[in-house]
C-alpha cells in the first residue's frame, strides 16, 4: 500500500509547476482585487489558498524522498493543512490575511521565473557557482568546476554548476541547483516587503538588510557544503546516518550531515536573524508574523507592543513618546 501511495505522489509531482503558476495567478488576481476593495477578492483568494495546498502536496515526494530532507519534508507537511486553514480563516473574515496572500503572489512572481525559465535559471546558477568557486579558491581549495552533464548517472542540465572532487580515486560531485542559489529565501523577504503598505524609503532599507545578507550567507553555505562533502570532512556515524537517510553510498554521509543537518538548521537560525532585522526597519511585516502565529497556536499576538515598535496610520514609525 505504501508503494502505491508513493507511486501516486511521484505521478502527482509532475503537475507541480502548473499548480505553482496557478496558485501565483490566483493570489495575484486576489491581491489586485483586494486593493480595489472588490467583493470578488475574498472567494478568489480563498481559492488561491486551496490551490496552494494542492501545490504543496505535489512537491512532498520530491522534498521528503528525493531530496531526503527532514526539515523541508516536515515543512511541506505543515504547509498543506496550514494553507487550507488560512483559506478558511480568510473566508470567515480575517482580512489581515490579504496581506500574506499578496506576499505569496509577490514571492511567486520573483521565484518561479527562475525555477521555470531556462535562461534565467542558467544565469543565476552559473553566477552562484562561479562566486562559490571564487570563495573556495580564496581559502586554497581550488576545486574543478564542470558541466552538470558530466556527473556520472546524473540528470543535471548543461550548466557549469558542478564541483568535482577526487577522494582516494573516488569521484565526488556537488552540483549547484536552483535551491542552492538563495532565490527562495530572497523571494520570501522580497514578497513580504512588497506586500505591506509603507514608505518606499523604509522598504528599500528592509531590502538592504535582507537580500544582500541572504545572498552572501548562501554563498558561505555553498562553500561549507561543497568542501565538507567534497573533502569528506563530516564522515561521522556512517551506519546511523545511512540508516536514517536510507542511503547506501558511505561517501554521502558527509553530505547528509553537512547539508541536511548542519546547513539547513543554521539556515533557519539565519533567517530568524534576518527577519528580526527586517522587522526593525519595516514593522508592518509583523502583521504577517502575527497571522502565522495565530494559525500555529490559535492565540492572538500583539508583536508591535511586545517589541515596543509602533506604526502610525500613515505608515511612518512611531516612537514610545507618541
Amino acid at each position: 500500500m505504501l508503494d502505491g501511495l508513493l507511486a501516486v505522489l511521484v505521478w502527482f509531482g509532475r503537475f507541480s509547476d502548473p499548480l505553482a503558476w496557478l496558485s501565483v495567478l490566483a493570489f495575484s488576481t486576489g491581491g489586485v482585487l483586494s486593493w480595489r476593495d472588490s467583493r470578488l477578492a475574498r472567494p478568489v483568494t480563498v481559492a488561491a489558498w486551496m490551490a496552494f495546498a494542492v501545490f504543496w502536496l505535489s512537491v512532498f515526494h520530491h522534498f521528503a524522498f528525493v531530496q531526503k530532507s527532514f526539515i523541508e519534508g516536515i515543512g511541506v507537511l505543515v504547509a498543506i493543512p496550514a494553507s487550507v486553514y488560512a483559506g478558511v480563516l480568510l473566508a470567515r473574515g480575517r482580512d489581515s490575511l490579504f496581506i500574506l496572500s499578496r506576499a505569496i503572489a509577490a514571492m511567486g512572481l520573483i521565484f518561479f521565473p527562475f525555477e521555470t525559465i531556462t535562461v534565467l535559471q542558467e544565469f543565476l546558477i552559473e553566477t552562484v557557482t562561479a562566486q562559490t568557486a571564487f570563495l573556495m579558491d580564496l581559502i586554497g581549495a581550488n576545486p574543478t568546476v564542470v558541466s552538470g552533464t558530466a556527473v556520472p548517472g546524473g540528470t543535471y542540465p548543461d550548466y557549469r554548476s558542478t564541483f568535482w572532487f577526487i577522494d582516494g580515486g573516488h569521484t565526488i560531485t556537488y552540483t549547484i541547483l536552483i535551491a542552492c542559489t538563495g532565490i527562495g529565501s530572497m523571494a520570501i523577504f522580497g514578497g513580504l516587503i512588497a506586500a505591506v503598505s509603507a514608505p518606499l524609503s523604509r522598504k528599500l532599507r528592509a531590502l538592504a538588510v535582507s537580500i544582500p545578507v541572504i545572498y552572501g550567507l548562501n554563498l558561505v553555505r555553498n562553500v561549507f557544503i561543497g568542501l565538507g562533502f567534497g573533502l569528506q570532512k563530516f564522515h561521522l556515524f556512517p551506519d546511523i546516518v545511512m540508516g536514517l537517510f536510507g542511503a547506501e553510498d558511505p561517501y554521502k554521509v558527509s553530505y547528509f550531515i553537512v547539508d541536511r543537518v548542519l546547513a539547513q538548521s543554521l539556515s533557519v537560525v539565519a533567517l530568524v536573524g534576518v527577519t528580526w532585522a527586517v522587522v526593525r526597519e519595516l514593522p508592518e511585516v509583523m502583521v504577517v508574523i502575527e497571522d502565522v502565529l495565530f494559525m500555529a497556536t490559535g492565540t492572538e499576538y500583539d508583536l508591535h507592543s511586545a517589541l515596543d515598535v509602533g506604526v502610525r496610520a500613515d505608515g511612518g514609525e512611531q516612537d514610545a513618546s507618541e
